[in-house]
């Protein structure tokens, strides 16, 4: 049953990229899907760029295992900040801006807001050292899963292999556009699955309210000594989760592949709706996952956290469900990781080929060129990660799994300010958008280099992501206030777009009433 399932899934995500390959005749169809993309297929594709294995496997089992159920408060956090707000403060105005300003990509977007090739080069820079780590995370739990869902029928390394090579060819073949519908359907199985699996792990263990009164019971005086301190609101360490909070929500403004689906959408009525349903899909698949893992301890007679790491924890929740369910959660896990590693790859290679590449290199390139030379990128790009993912299953490496942290972080740390502050303040400076550049992708690195040289409650790459976050909201208006300021020509030229006047229909806004 689980390999049929595969081979039918794996079917439908190649038949939609071949399908596709009329949308990915051009540099903008090939990256952007010709900006014409829908409400659900935009919604969808931020929300299963957003989750990946990383979080049902890794990030669920461990938090969920550190705060018991008030590790939700993390998927809470995803869907009102990382999606609904991000919606909100930067859907529409990052749709008006980049099109006005005729940008594919975040380092375009800053080249030509603040009229600086420099830091083009220097955000391009920042995406293709910290993309890769992350591309190669994507993979990580997954061979527990599979070790579990086959019983060393079918090896991890010719599941990753599959995934690579699929995920290469519906990408290559039909772009942005086969990848936002095949998101779609890897975003239903999302919402089937995890809603699925919670019912079946709970049943399990007598249904919610039997499973909630077992989680009170437990206690670990290692972490605390207050009675059912794993089934209470705020959890064991309401300050790191805070940080957990924060990271995992407000980093999804400032990482390239997320915001650059605003790029892509329709029109107006596409960005309302397109707000409501990706918070609804957070709400269900973030939610459920942070949720799930919360009951996690239910299962520490059958887990050993010492020996086998927290990746364990989900899996092992999962080894008990029928034939069927693991079949689900396959493809659910499956469809979460490739939806992801296809969005990063295309940011990465569309960077590379179109801010690096032809603006230093080949200015002269010819369109043609430009669209085969990210196709290139792209399967470098998901070979990379491939290689990287087998060294760590073969040889044990677990540094690798750790750098997701680092680089969301750095990314997030480095863009969100100038990119957020970019769309609504005349006063930003290039200054101030170096300083954050510097700031987030230094203190991450130093994270990873240096890490024991950081105070305790910094150590953790969670917690210095999320101060990066938070301290660069400062720094830009602060080095705004003490630089020169912009030529008001070149911002007035780059605002004028939010002032141009349109006629509506009142279906639209009842502000043209008379």
């Amino acid at each position: 049953m689980k390999i049929v399932l595969l081979v039918l899934y794996f079917a439908v995500l190649i038949g939609i990229g071949l399908y596709c390959r009329k949308h990915a005749t051009d540099v903008d169809g090939f990256v952007l899907g010709g900006r014409s993309v829908g409400p659900w297929l935009t919604a969808f594709a931020y929300g299963t760029s957003y989750f990946s294995a990383v979080v049902f496997v890794g990030y669920a089992g461990q938090f969920g295992w550190k705060y018991g159920i008030a590790a939700t408060w993390a998927g809470i956090g995803n869907a009102l900040i990382g999606s609904l707000m991000a919606w909100f403060i930067l859907g529409r105005r990052t749709r008006i801006m980049t099109r006005h300003l005729d940008t594919a990509t975040m380092p375009q977007f800053f080249e030509k807001r603040f009229d600086s090739p420099s830091l083009k080069i220097g955000a391009a820079i920042i995406i293709f050292i910290f993309m890769i780590p992350y591309t190669a995370s994507l993979y990580n739990g997954l061979s527990r899963l599979f070790g579990m869902a086959f019983s060393n029928f079918l090896d991890y390394s010719v599941c990753i292999l599959l995934m690579a090579v699929l995920t290469a060819v519906y990408v290559i073949a039909g772009g942005y556009m086969a990848t936002a519908i095949n998101d779609f359907i890897q975003g239903m199985v999302m919402l089937v699955g995890i809603s699925a699996v919670i019912y079946a792990v709970l049943e399990s263990k007598g249904g919610f309210t039997a499973a909630l009164d077992g989680l009170a019971r437990i206690s670990d005086d290692k972490i605390s000594s207050t009675p059912g301190i794993f089934a209470s609101f705020f959890g064991t360490d309401p300050l790191n989760l805070l940080f957990v909070v924060i990271l995992t929500s407000l980093g999804t403004w400032g990482l390239p592949q997320m915001v650059q689906k605003f790029y892509a959408i329709k029109n107006e009525q596409a960005i309302q709706k397109g707000t409501v349903i990706s918070t609804l899909f957070a709400f269900v698949v973030a939610g459920g996952c942070y949720f799930l893992g919360g009951f996690g301890r239910l299962f520490s007679d059958q887990v050993d956290i010492a020996a086998e790491g927290y990746d364990s924890i989900i899996p092992t929740m999962l080894s008990g469900l029928s034939e069927g369910m693991i079949a689900l959660v396959v493809i659910l896990v499956l469809s979460a990781s490739m939806s992801t590693l296809s969005s990063l790859v295309i940011v990465s290679a569309s960077t590379l080929t179109l801010d690096l590449i032809r603006d230093n290199f080949a200015p002269n390139m010819s369109t043609a060129r430009q669209v085969l030379l990210i196709r290139v990128l792209i399967v470098v790009f998901i070979a990379i990660s491939a290689v990287l993912a087998l060294v760590q299953y073969k040889s044990s490496v677990n540094f690798i799994a750790q750098l997701m942290g680092v680089s969301w972080g750095a990314m997030a740390g480095a863009f969100l300010a100038p990119f957020m502050y970019s769309l609504y303040s005349k006063n930003v400076t290039t200054a101030s958008c170096w300083a954050c550049f510097l700031f987030g992708s230094i203190l991450m690195t130093a994270n990873m280099l240096i890490r024991p040289m950081f105070p305790a409650i910094l150590q953790s790459p969670i917690n210095s992501g999320a101060i990066a976050m938070l301290v660069g909201l400062i720094i830009v208006p602060l080095v705004s206030a003490i630089t020169p300021k912009p030529d008001k020509k070149l911002v007035d030229d780059a605002f004028k777009c939010y002032d141009e006047k349109i006629t509506v229909p009142l279906s639209t806004s009842l502000n043209s009433e008379k």
